[in-house]
């Protein structure tokens, strides 16, 4: 089957659309980051850095650390920038430009976000680590995908219940880590978390400036959840969407988290910048 120039939208220079990459600017290795400015923070510590491109919020560095070819890129907030980032890296190394057609060979990519969150149990500390060994998406984006038995309905299905969740907003889905991947970040100063992803950073969380949000005591109801032993650790905004879509094109993806606010306790790191380094450091000496 040959896409068509609508679906595969490629620019003069022969790059993907948005994230304006050639299919050998990236490696086999991603980091994702939420913020441009993280982009720099991740690459600092490369030994060196062939590729630097950007374009809107997409910027992307490729490099070589300790002999290991890794690349960086910024997908901006939110799953509906996921959708994009994820969609056209898969591209880049499955689709094959010149003849707009599936490669006969797949290659899948290793995958992971290192970003920040908010915990919601007063045990979990300030600055500390968090691997999403699952994820809960309030966003919507897997519903618009064929997908066949990769989510837990029970557990969803126990959500809805115990949040008596508005049937107007997108059903919850659950999906996990890669175990494979996620074995490399392993450690027993890490936390297992179990992930809800939000569709905004105010409302969807809870937060009132000047709008009071639909259902107040929604955050009470995600910190008393318990599924089994599973129970709800943290919120962010990226992490279903990309477990969704690495499964989905047969990827690896794991999730990492700094800790920098705590919900429960009204607490917010006073060295964000610092609490990331770490973060950043921890996962690259574990991929080199």
């Amino acid at each position: 089957m040959q896409l068509k120039p609508a679906e595969l939208i490629i620019n003069e220079d022969g790059s993907i659309y948005h994230l304006n990459l050639l299919p050998e600017d990236i490696a086999t290795t991603v980091i994702t980051v939420g913020d441009p400015d993280r982009v720099r923070q991740v690459s600092q510590h490369f030994d060196t850095i062939e590729v630097k491109k950007g374009k809107r919020e997409f910027h992307t560095h490729t490099g070589h650390l300790n002999g290991k070819r890794i690349s960086v890129i910024s997908t901006g907030i939110g799953t509906d920038n996921i959708d994009i980032v994820l969609n056209e890296l898969d591209a880049l190394v499955n689709i094959d430009f010149k003849t707009r057609t599936l490669k006969e060979k797949h290659t899948s990519l290793d995958i992971i976000r290192i970003g920040t969150t908010g915990a919601i149990q007063p045990d979990i500390p300030i600055d500390s680590f968090l691997i999403s060994k699952y994820s809960i998406g309030f966003d919507g984006l897997l519903h618009f995908y064929e997908h066949d038995k990769i989510n837990y309905p029970e557990i969803e299905d126990e959500f809805i219940a115990h949040t008596a969740w508005n049937a107007h907003k997108a059903r919850p889905y659950v999906l996990s880590y890669s175990e494979k991947l996620g074995k490399r970040f392993s450690d027993n100063r890490i936390r297992l978390g179990f992930t809800a992803t939000n569709t905004g950073f105010y409302g969807p969380q809870q937060r009132q400036l000047r709008i009071k949000p639909s259902q107040m005591e929604l955050m009470e109801k995600l910190s008393t959840f318990k599924f089994k032993e599973l129970k709800l650790t943290n919120l962010e905004m990226e992490t279903s969407g990309i477990y969704a879509l690495a499964q989905l094109l047969g990827h690896e993806a794991v999730s990492m988290n700094c800790i920098l606010a705590n919900r429960s306790t009204g607490e917010f790191s006073i060295t964000p910048t610092e609490s990331v380094d770490r973060l950043i450091e921890f996962c690259l000496k574990r991929l080199a």
